[in-house]
């Protein structure tokens, strides 16, 4: 997929579902995950809202990077370019992103820095966007549900209840993904820690947390089912044989389907699409059946 314009995804012809009657849930090929007895959770963008624009902290950052080179390359010009490949790599560890801006220098003459610190640089620039959010939720002046995509507590509170196991992986680093998670209100719903991005970059994916699951809780594909808004752990998921739930988040609001998202997600193999868990009632009888 790497030849697909990810800048542009939208305009390419993307055969969808159906939606379910009068919800916002479209059903791109039917499932049956009656069976199912784990459930694996993407954190930003699917659970979490904390995080909301993060892109438009990345790409000025890495455009000001390769600017320092004085290519002649235009603030337009460098703003596709690095566009391009953070949606391509959107859903792996921030290290890969980090990377390719890497690539990207060293393609230009210039030489990179270490990517583990383009990695720090960029999560010290990050905190200045959320540290506000994470205050507000530390000394109560926010809510949880605040920053919770719709509809959250109540699925999770719908699958504990069907007695599936509740797993996280995100491509954020692991401390942080795991206290915004508590400050979310949500480990009581969780069987294990919050999987996330290690320093060690080799040692950690999501394919690995999957197969690690399955493996530790002898699960058969049928039994598995994933949500996410990015594209590498609904493909992951998928090569696992689950079922995968597409969440589309336009952010931070998450009332409308995000249709680069939508179209993303479909090309990574969702089996069904939702703007959120609001309509979660709906979704769960569509998977898993009366």
């Amino acid at each position: 997929m790497t030849d697909i314009d990810w800048t542009r995804i939208t305009d390419l012809d993307i055969a969808g579902g159906t939606l379910l009657p009068g919800t916002a849930i479209e059903a791109i090929r039917p499932v049956a995950a009656g069976g199912a007895r784990a459930a694996l959770f993407d954190f930003d963008g699917t659970l979490s809202l904390i995080r909301s624009g993060w892109v438009d902290v990345m790409v000025p950052m890495m455009v000001e990077i390769l600017k320092e080179l004085r290519t002649g390359e235009s603030d337009a010009e460098l703003t596709a370019i690095v566009t391009q490949f953070v949606c391509r790599l959107t859903g792996k560890q921030t290290i890969y992103q980090m990377l390719e801006l890497a690539e990207q220098v060293r393609r230009r003459g210039g030489v990179p820095r270490d990517p583990l610190r383009y990695k720090h640089a960029y999560l010290d620039r990050l905190w200045e966007k959320i540290e506000g959010r994470v205050r507000a939720l530390e000394d109560g002046r926010a809510r949880p549900e605040d920053y919770l995509v719709p509809g959250s507590i109540a699925l999770l509170d719908a699958l504990k209840a069907r007695g599936l196991r509740i797993f996280v992986a995100s491509g954020t680093d692991e401390k942080y993904a795991a206290r915004e998670a508590e400050l979310l209100g949500l480990l009581p719903y969780l069987d294990d820690k919050v999987y996330g991005a290690i320093d060690d970059y080799r040692n950690y994916s999501k394919r690995l947390v999957i197969g690690r699951i399955m493996a530790e809780h002898e699960l058969r594909p049928a039994e598995l089912v994933g949500f996410g808004d990015g594209y590498v752990e609904i493909e992951n998921i998928k090569e696992a044989g689950g079922a995968a739930i597409g969440v589309a988040t336009d952010e931070p609001a998450c009332r409308e389907v995000d249709r680069w998202k939508r179209a993303r997600l479909i090309l990574a193999g969702a089996d069904a699409i939702v703007p959120s868990f609001a309509e979660h009632e709906r979704l769960c009888a569509w998977m898993f059946g009366p």
